[in-house]
């Protein structure tokens, strides 16, 4: 499914930045064209559908907070 977004693109020291304006996403490049197909990949990443990976392990711990 295609989706149209969005791009703030300005100069910032000799890099390029293209900020999504829909979602919290950017990249950098020496282009203009650069910056913008960062983003583009970028946006594809941030809406993959998570992959199932090992499960972390979660634990309990005690630590001394205060005065005896």
């Amino acid at each position: 499914m295609k989706r149209a977004f969005t791009a703030s693109v300005w100069l910032e020291d000799d890099w390029f930045v293209a900020q999504c304006l829909e979602v919290d996403v950017a990249s950098q490049g020496e282009s203009e064209e650069q910056a913008l197909a960062g983003l583009r990949e970028a946006l594809e990443l941030h809406h993959q559908e998570p992959r199932a990976t090992i499960a972390p392990k979660v634990t309990t711990f005690e630590v001394e907070v205060g005065g005896a």
